[in-house]
């Protein structure tokens, strides 16, 4: 049976459900619809406005991997602090973070959209600024984003940039420091294990980011977001079962996985794609001090990825629960 939403719910909660709505659309269609304009103009009397757009994405074309371009203007619009509260989300500093030096930050879990990632380092909602003063921070995302005509600009606006190697080097080795780099490390691989109550995380074999650390001299900070993996439920997909194996060979050819999850509606709460209203917490943990190794055995790389992976149980156990999570549930790692 459906469970509709009343017809009192108050203004303010309907304004938090719209907020989170145009999030969703916009990353779920926002950079088809930009591609199709762009072409679609051409064949019109406004052309010159694609080939004048054209011409700014060729000049501009590396900023991407440059850092982007970050707009603290539109990082403090009114729009995230609504979509904050819907759920709400909050951050959580256990240490200090020097300005003087560069970070990168293992973001876990990914969940299905990475919804707490996104509003707390791409957006001022929660205060990062205020709680890491002169801290800089950024978040990888899938380059397949930033070949989207206009659509580019606006996920940079909020600090995303590409997640390769040659954009990582450009923000750890900037001089003066200030600036965090945040890898969800189990990347879209991992939001096919996102459900409520999971708590795998895809780390075992993922050293990438270990590596980086090394190689730059970053100091490594264990991030976990508590209630990530509530906001949706997904259709069963264990190990070994076919839809699995669709997924993982989808995720393989096109770069991203494929979840098949559900939540609730906007006028109803049984189904749809908007997420739970559950509350998510991301906790900061300390920094992790790397010495800087230019050329990192493979030994020096598994050494340190023994030490953050127990730095990141040490967070998660230290603070589970306050945050809800039974005391016989740990972290798992595949």
């Amino acid at each position: 049976m459906v469970e509709f939403a009343p017809l009192s719910v108050p203004w303010k909660r309907r304004l938090q459900t719209l907020m989170v709505l145009q999030w969703l659309l916009s990353f779920l269609a926002m950079g088809l619809i930009c591609i199709i304009i762009f072409i679609g103009l051409l064949f019109t009397r406004f052309w010159l406005f694609s080939v004048l757009y054209a011409t700014w994405w060729y000049l501009d074309r590396n900023k991407p991997w440059q850092g982007g371009r970050r707009s603290q203007t539109i990082r403090r619009l009114v729009i995230w602090k609504h979509m904050k509260d819907y759920f709400p989300v909050s951050l959580v500093k256990t240490a200090e973070l020097d300005p003087s030096r560069n970070y990168l930050a293992g973001i876990h879990p990914h969940g299905v959209l990475a919804t707490g990632s996104f509003i707390n380092l791409c957006t001022e909602s929660t205060g990062f600024s205020e709680l890491f003063p002169g801290i800089r921070p950024h978040l990888m995302m899938l380059n397949l984003w930033f070949r989207a005509p206009v659509f580019r600009d606006y996920i940079m606006s909020g600090g995303l940039v590409t997640s390769d190697k040659e954009s990582a080097a450009h923000i750890l080795n900037r001089k003066g420091g200030g600036n965090l780099l945040g890898i969800i490390v189990g990347g879209a691989q991992e939001a096919l294990n996102a459900r409520p109550g999971a708590y795998t995380l895809l780390l075992r074999n993922r050293k990438g980011f270990i590596k980086l650390a090394l190689i730059h001299g970053a100091a490594l900070v264990p991030v976990f977001s508590f209630g990530e993996n509530d906001l949706y439920d997904q259709v069963e997909n264990s190990p070994g079962s076919w839809l699995r194996w669709i997924q993982n060979r989808l995720q393989k050819v096109m770069g991203i996985s494929l979840p098949l999850f559900h939540g609730r509606g906007v006028f109803q709460y049984s189904f749809g794609l908007l997420p739970h209203r559950r509350p998510i917490t991301t906790v900061v943990g300390k920094p992790i001090e790397v010495p800087q190794t230019p050329q990192p055995s493979q030994e020096d790389v598994d050494k340190l990825h023994q030490h953050y992976i127990k730095e990141l149980c040490n967070l998660f156990e230290a603070h589970k629960l306050k945050y809800n999570v039974p005391a016989d549930q740990h972290l798992e790692f595949c």
